[in-house]
């Protein structure tokens, strides 16, 4: 069944797309390639026709390449990747973004990328070779659109004058409002471009599953963020009751009405939640159902506001400091 689509550049995409990276790194155990090819069955009998993955997301890549050959049919799948973001920190110098290209379609088993996204920025970096590098992927037919992720505003500016800019990708919900605080919504509606909402639920403690730092396995990065310590449980909770008092009335669950929420804030933003699970996947895509009051998103922001969880740091330490990044101006 079609999900309702939103646009990228000229493309339209289902308003919800499907986040790879929790099949293959980062939130715990991985599941067999069977069982995980299985649920990107399942992502897209239900309509999800937009899937996002990385060159870092562990062995993410090659599963969806295994997907689009035993299924034929990449045509169908509006497909993102990114390069650039390393343990050793951002690198989008043109020679390192040539070899990631190269290695990201023959493991995806594909010769062009719908979306291609400048993971990180480096700083030393001017945004202007970057960019110029990457629309040469364009002319050659192995790129669409390109893309940036956790940029700044100015960044954003400055790249767009080079090379038109579909998406910007940032982690967006509820508990991360970055995006409207630091100007960079703004400047993607003024330019037109498309808002890719990564962790829209919180990194799934939005879902109600979580209650305590604890419950998280000790391989999974959210045991080490500072914003999902403890400490921060009991404010955490309160938002996530609050989204299950509202999900009772919509009959609806917690992430169903995050999503909602996160839909109700422009027609230009397009969340990607993950998952391993088929039951919270048909859930995900279930908020597209779900319209809530004028009322009701208000009253969701203004508890997260109260909440006051904005300032603390949203990765562990170390990886915080490529975050907004504003590159260096390009020598003339």
């Amino acid at each position: 069944m079609p999900l309702p689509t939103r646009r990228i550049g000229k493309d339209s995409v289902s308003e919800i797309g499907f986040g790879a990276m929790g099949l293959s790194a980062f939130y715990g155990g991985v599941p067999s390639d069977e069982e995980r090819l299985k649920i990107l069955d399942t992502v897209f009998a239900e309509g999800c026709t937009f899937w996002d993955t990385a060159d870092i997301y562990g062995d993410s890549e090659a599963l969806l390449g295994k997907w689009f050959q035993r299924s034929g049919r990449r045509n169908q799948i509006f497909l993102s990747t990114k390069f650039g973001f390393t343990v050793e920190g951002a690198n989008n110098t043109p020679e390192y973004m040539r070899s990631r290209i190269t290695n990201s379609l023959k493991l995806l088993r594909t010769n062009r990328i719908d979306l291609y996204f400048a993971h990180r920025v480096n700083r030393e970096t001017p945004i202007e070779q970057t960019i110029r590098a990457m629309a040469e992927l364009i002319k050659e037919g192995k790129v669409r659109y390109l893309g940036l992720s956790e940029v700044s505003a100015d960044t954003l500016r400055r790249a767009h004058a080079v090379h038109p800019i579909a998406a910007v990708q940032v982690e967006y919900s509820p508990l991360t409002l970055d995006i409207e605080q630091i100007g960079l919504l703004q400047a993607c509606r003024e330019l037109g471009v498309a808002v890719i909402a990564y962790s829209p639920l919180g990194r799934g403690m939005l879902t109600g599953a979580i209650r305590k730092n604890s419950d998280f396995d000790a391989d999974d990065l959210r045991r080490y963020i500072p914003k999902y310590s403890q400490e921060n449980f009991p404010k955490l909770l309160e938002v996530i009751d609050f989204l299950a008092e509202l999900g009772n009335k919509h009959q609806a669950t917690p992430g169903q009405i995050t999503l909602a929420w996160l839909l109700a804030q422009g027609p230009d933003i397009i969340p990607i939640p993950g998952t391993k699970n088929v039951k919270y996947l048909r859930e995900n895509l279930g908020a597209t159902k779900i319209k809530l009051s004028a009322k009701e998103v208000v009253a969701i922001r203004k508890l997260v506001e109260k909440a006051d969880l904005g300032g603390y740091e949203r990765y562990p330490v170390g990886f915080n400091d490529d975050l907004h990044v504003d590159t260096v101006m390009e020598l003339n």
